[in-house]
This record gives structure tokens, sequence and C-alpha cells, in this order.
């Protein structure tokens, strides 16, 4: 039977309609239940896009023992982060205070009157590689709260308290002067890797707005490593597997540190910022070559993203027939099938794909070592001739 969860609009409530999990959406008849019945909330987090959401719900949320004990002991609540936004934003302020992490699905314990006690991401159902298994935290809270209740309380509580600190009510109100820029500048080129561009280390995100900001410093400073770290960062993810090079727009995080392999979701706002970041460089640099991403970024978005009632999609899912990224997969024998022998050999070598495979099963992500200049020269082929032959190799592989 469905639970409360079929009345939604939301395409990623709807996913849940038919858990056997007594789903509320999020509203007053939730915390009700909760308050009557004197238990505590599970509220879980996600998108409709979300490759790990899918996984979750598989895994847990579909399944008739973590069911059990959830509909006992529980009430269970589930949001859809595109829908209602400022709750997402409030729980993930939490997590990332709790656990120093945060991302989707977010799942929060917490008392009935809404105040946070536990808060984590994802959890296998069971225990696996250092992460609990979502069944044994289910059992361990629900002890928890029957025989330890005032601890869970008082953490609760804490939480609460942070997020009305007049701490944090006194930060949001600060200025931001020149210093402050300074700073910012200097905390950013601390964590930039020199050699494959981006900042920190593994899983890597694009971060438009650090590149926007560099790019006002470099303006404002004229300190040219700020300027260096945005080119070496956008080449580096235009040339990775992280952009889709056969049907252009970005892919949501790499999860490496070479931009290699992505998490094949591809969002909506990533392709504005990106846009943004790449537009600017060209405006600053008067490089033609950011002006070219920042087309192949829309050329994406009107043909893939766009409605035919005028609105935009949000996001593209990460999985293809249950198997993430395997839409954007390449073998070499594939692409020989659609280019020919001696054309595939030539566009394989250039987009890094072999038989070998850079990926699992023997699959290659396409992506770019050598510039276009770099590769044509070294096979002796013209470079307008070879741009124009990577073009519409690349248009027969996306048909």
């Amino acid at each position: 039977m469905a639970n409360l969860l079929k009345n939604e609009k939301s395409p990623y409530l709807l996913l849940h309609a038919e858990n056997p999990v007594d789903w509320y959406p999020w509203g007053d008849a939730a915390f009700k239940k909760a308050k009557d019945e004197d238990k505590p909330i599970f509220l879980s987090i996600g998108y409709s896009t979300c490759h790990w959401c899918h996984v979750m719900e598989s895994e847990s949320f579909d399944d008739d023992e973590v069911a059990r004990i959830l509909n006992k002991h529980f009430v269970s609540i589930k949001v859809d982060r595109e829908e209602r936004p400022d709750i997402d934003m409030i729980y993930m302020i939490v997590c990332q205070a709790m656990t120093g992490r945060g991302g989707w699905p977010l799942s929060i314990f917490m008392t009935p009157d809404g105040k946070p006690f536990f808060a984590g991401t994802y959890f296998p159902k069971e225990g696996r590689m250092g992460i609990p298994g979502f069944l044994e935290l289910i059992a361990r809270i629900a002890v928890l709260w029957k025989e330890d209740r005032k601890q869970l309380i008082k953490v609760g509580d804490d939480v609460a308290g942070f997020l009305k600190d007049d701490a944090m009510v006194n930060y949001r109100k600060a200025s931001l002067g020149v210093e402050t820029l300074k700073k910012a500048f200097e905390e950013i080129s601390k964590n930039f890797d020199e050699k494959w561009g981006g900042f920190g280390k593994a899983p890597k995100f694009p971060m438009p707005h650090n590149l926007t900001f560099l790019l006002r410093w470099y303006k404002r400073s004229g300190n040219k490593l700020a300027l260096e770290m945005v080119v070496k960062t956008l080449d580096s993810m235009r040339r990775g597997g992280i952009f889709d090079q056969i049907g252009f727009g970005f892919h949501r995080y790499s999860t490496d540190e070479k931009w290699l392999v992505p998490h094949f979701e591809k969002m909506l706002y990533d392709q504005a910022l990106l846009a943004i970041a790449y537009i600017e460089a060209f405006q600053v640099t008067n490089d033609k070559r950011f002006a070219t991403s920042a087309r192949e970024i829309f050329t994406y978005i009107l043909r893939d993203m766009t409605s035919i009632d005028g609105g935009f999609f949000s996001a593209e899912d990460a999985d293809t027939e249950g198997e993430e990224g395997l839409f954007y997969l390449f073998t070499a024998c594939e692409v020989k099938k659609i280019l020919g022998s001696k054309d595939g050999d030539v566009f394989c070598r250039f987009y890094d794909i072999d038989d070998e495979g850079n990926f699992e099963d023997g699959k290659s992500i396409p992506n770019i070592k050598q510039s276009m200049e770099e590769f044509a020269k070294s096979e002796g082929i013209d470079i307008v001739e070879f741009e124009r032959f990577i073009d519409n190799s690349r248009k027969k592989l996306h048909e």
C-alpha cells in the first residue's frame, strides 16, 4: 500500500510513495504524531537525481526489516531539497556542524519538537568500510530514546542553541573589508592543487564561486597567482572527465584529484555558475577557449535541459539502466564501429579511450591529455582540419 507521499507533487517524494516505510511529508501532521506517540523523528532529505539517495532507498527504505523498526519506533519524514531548500539549508548546517561534512541523502534524527541530536548522510543497510549500518543505527537510537533520553535531548538543545547563538547572528552581520578579501585569497591559495588545479583533495568540486572571487582579486590587486589558479583549474576541468566531452556540460564533481572520474549527475545550477566563471575568465584574459567552453555549456542547456514549455530542468540522473555513468562511457570498439577503424583510432587516442579502459570493466571516460594544437602537431595534421574532424566525430558519437 502507498504511504502518505502518494498525494505529493514532488518526483522525489513520489519515488518513495510505495516504500513500506510509513513516510510523512513535512508538515504539522508528522510533528503532532511524534508528540502524541512520544517518538523521535527520522528526517530524510534528498532529490530525484541523487545517486546515493536511490541506493539508500533500494537498500533500506524499500526493505521490510528496516521499515518495521522505523514504523514502530520513529515518525519518518521525507523532504525534497529542491522543493524545500529552506528546510534543507537548516539541517545541512546541522550536519556539517555535527560531522564536519554534508551531502545527500541527508539523515537527521531529532526530538518531536524538531531539535536534531544525530546527523549523517548515506548509510548502507549493513555496516561496511567503517560506515555504521542503518539497521544497527536505528535500533540503537530506539534503545537510547527509551533508556538515555536525557542525553539525546541535551544534544538537541545544544544544537538548537548553536543555531540561535548570538555569535552566529553577529557573524552574519559582519562587514567585509579588504583585509577579509586578502585573507580569503590566502586561504584559497593554501588549498590550491598546483598539479591538477582545483582546491583541496578528492573528491573535488568545481567551486566556481572561488574562481569568480579570484578573478576579482586579480583585478583589484594585480596578483598574478590569483589568475593562474583560475586558468589552471578551468583548463583542467574542461579537459577532464568531469566535463562531458561528447555531449557537453559538467558533471557534479570528480571522485579523484585529476578531474577524471566524476559523479555522473549533472545539475542545472552547476552549469550556470561554471558558465559565469568561464565567461569572466574570457573577459579577463581575452582567451577564446574560455568563451568556447561557455558556449558548450549553453549548447548542452538549450538542447537537453530546456523544456518545450519554456522552463529549465533542474538535473540529470547519474544512473542509466541502473548503472551509474553508463550513458557517458565508451569502449574503443564502440567508437570504431561508429567512426570507422582509422578515424576511430585517432579519436580514441585523442580522448584517452583504449581497450583496457580508464574506468571500470574496460570502459573509458573521454578526457583530453593533450591540447588540440599539441595533438595535431604530433600527428602532422592541420589544426583547422583536426578541429573540424573532432567536431564532426563528436556529433556522430553523440547521435
